[in-house]
């Protein structure tokens, strides 16, 4: 196996979530000696280079007038934004009205920015391609190199008979929901998923397995979900595929907890509180969350999010708009989230229980697969009364929840089945099966 350094070519989804993954994954990379590049979304232009990696972006849309003015992220904290009314809708209903938009919408950034990416791989001449999304931009998958894919959200994405279908929440134990979700599905997918698949093989890439959206016959593929939750049992992967159990990237600043919850009376404890970039743009959410957790005896660490200045806190929490999340939530007791993956397995990662409040994608599965396997408490998060939270805070704070927390995120930690190392051990894994000249060199 040539141990030469490779020059990493990544392409995360323009949101916060796949974009740290990719910043975690290459940071590793790029302290054992990698070239580390990002074809990310424009709007994160100076973000990643401050962070020492190379920056070549892309447009996924005509730019706006005021494109050097916006936040990285800021297209998707716009559209979550506008389309907050349907989060309150049942997974179902959603699948027309949110889902497949939001497909639309990504299917329509790849066509954008197919000319650019062909441009940005001939600049870098990537040894490998690392793909953190869920729809598929064939530039990076016939570029002549190893194409690695990431799934960064639940690893549900990967359908199989005998796990629930992704984005609904419905239970693993009742299966009863699962034909009528997968049948409105097959009617609300197919039309864009024909028309998209035609494209992709139109631009020499190969046909998408059905209803699909990302290859799955790839150099590697790589997913992040703790042994501990995972559904292999029911839905078994093959060898390609790669679990990391956790993905804590290193670059977030130290935190040192603020006097002003630091310390409290017996029984009262810290909690993390955060929506994420785009929860946090539902304002009249996060102000009721505010107002309920205001009246409890616990203190609270509140990522505000990027409207901050519109939600006013109580004197038992302190916050900022964007906080260094995991140097924060090994510090505190439990953590109050709406389920994206990477604060979920983060929350694994550290041993905190969780409540969950999931709000669009798969949030959903992740707070049911939480509730289902004893980690944490769904509840609604537009139905939930302050009874139901308060007793909610009681269960996951129960010693034994506690402690079971706690053993959990000791035995992964433990295991070292982290983002750098699982890209390591495919490589070696390729090396070891005499592919690794056309795989990782």
């Amino acid at each position: 196996m040539s141990t030469r350094p490779l020059t990493v070519l990544f392409m995360p989804e323009a949101a916060y979530g796949p974009t740290n993954q990719c910043i975690g994954i290459g940071d590793l990379l790029r302290n054992r000696g990698h070239r580390v590049v990002f074809a990310a979304e424009a709007s994160w232009k100076g973000k990643l280079q401050a962070l020492g990696f190379e920056e070549d972006l892309v447009d996924l849309a005509p730019p706006a007038d005021n494109a050097d003015e916006q936040d990285a992220g800021q297209f998707w904290i716009d559209f979550i934004r506008d389309t907050a009314p349907e989060f309150r809708k049942p997974t179902i209903e959603q699948l027309s009205t949110f889902i497949v938009p939001t497909w639309q919408a990504l299917i329509d950034g790849a066509r954008y920015c197919e000319p650019q990416l062909k441009e940005i791989i001939a600049r870098s001449a990537p040894d490998v391609i690392v793909e953190d999304n869920v729809v598929c931009f064939p530039a990076l998958v016939t570029a002549g190199v190893p194409f690695v894919r990431i799934v960064s959200c639940n690893p549900l994405e990967l359908p199989g008979p005998d796990v629930a279908p992704a984005y609904s929440g419905l239970p693993a134990a009742d299966r009863s929901d699962w034909a009528q979700y997968r049948a409105e599905v097959e009617r609300t997918y197919r039309p864009m998923w024909e028309e998209f698949n035609a494209w992709v093989v139109d631009q020499g890439a190969p046909s998408l397995p059905d209803l699909e959206f990302m290859p799955r016959d790839n150099a590697a593929n790589l997913y992040v979900f703790p042994e501990e939750v995972d559904y292999l049992a029911d839905r078994p992967l093959d060898d390609s595929w790669h679990r990391m159990d956790s993905s804590v990237r290193r670059t977030d600043a130290q935190y040192e907890i603020p006097a002003q919850v630091a310390n409290g009376p017996v029984g009262s404890a810290l909690i993390y509180l955060s929506l994420g970039s785009l929860g946090g743009a539902d304002v009249d959410l996060m102000r009721r969350l505010v107002d309920v957790l205001g009246r409890s005896r616990h203190r609270f660490i509140v990522s505000k999010g990027p409207r901050a200045d519109e939600v006013d806190l109580p004197a038992n929490m302190v916050g900022e708009q964007f906080l260094p999340q995991t140097t924060i939530i090994p510090q505190v007791d439990a953590v109050i989230t709406h389920g994206g993956n990477n604060t979920t397995t983060e929350c694994l990662h550290f041993g905190k229980p969780m409540i969950l409040l999931p709000l669009f994608w798969d949030q959903y599965d992740n707070a049911q697969r939480m509730d289902e396997t004893g980690y944490g408490v769904r509840l609604s998060t537009y139905g939930f009364t302050e009874e139901q939270m308060h007793a909610a805070l009681e269960q996951i704070l129960h010693p034994q929840v506690i402690e079971r927390a706690a053993r959990t995120g000791a035995a992964i930690r433990a295991r070292h089945r982290l983002a750098g190392t699982s890209f390591e051990t495919a490589r070696t894994q390729h090396c070891s099966t005499g592919t690794a000249g056309s795989i990782f060199p």
